[in-house]
């Protein structure tokens, strides 16, 4: 199993961010580049949660998003073709004094099968700079948009992609 945590600091406010996460328009590969538009697939979408499929490069993974709390998302792996277990994403903001938001995610990785805990394997004996690397190249991206919150800070646009 490979466990990760990664911190930036951005301009975006939490709701900003959580916009820019919940958009599964077309494009989203711009701000998320593992999300490729070819495995994106939206299954069901509501204020607070969705249930997405996405990927790159061979890896699919489908996941439960959680944005009810203001303050953490939670992308829960349900269904993958390299990850189980206790897999998935959390991102938690924290408001500072300045505007500035502090964002700190948590990555685990847990193969369920060869692919997975080769995968596994190479992010912690080096690859974990790459999901650095688009970790801060999401958040500079969200920033770049500028993202307005919609009601009750729901998801932007809702496009279903055939896989």
């Amino acid at each position: 199993m490979f466990k990760t945590e990664f911190h930036e600091t951005t301009t975006a406010t939490p709701e900003q961010y959580v916009a820019g996460l919940t958009d599964f328009g077309p494009g989203r590969a711009k701000l998320f580049g593992n999300s490729a538009d070819g495995y994106l697939e939206v299954h069901s979408m509501g204020t607070t949660e969705a249930d997405v499929t996405e990927g790159s490069g061979g890896v699919w993974e489908r996941l439960h998003y959680d944005w009810s709390d203001p303050d953490r998302v939670v992308l829960t792996t349900t269904d993958s073709n390299a990850w189980g277990g206790a897999s998935g994403h959390t991102y938690t903001f924290t408001r500072n004094p300045d505007g500035t938001t502090d964002i700190d995610y948590v990555v685990v990785r847990e193969g369920k099968n060869f692919k997975g805990r080769l995968l596994a394997f190479l992010f912690g004996h080096g690859g974990r700079s790459k999901l650095e690397k688009a970790f801060a190249g999401s958040v500079k991206a969200i920033e770049a948009r500028s993202y307005q919150p919609t009601a009750a800070d729901g998801p932007r646009r809702t496009a279903s992609i055939p896989a």
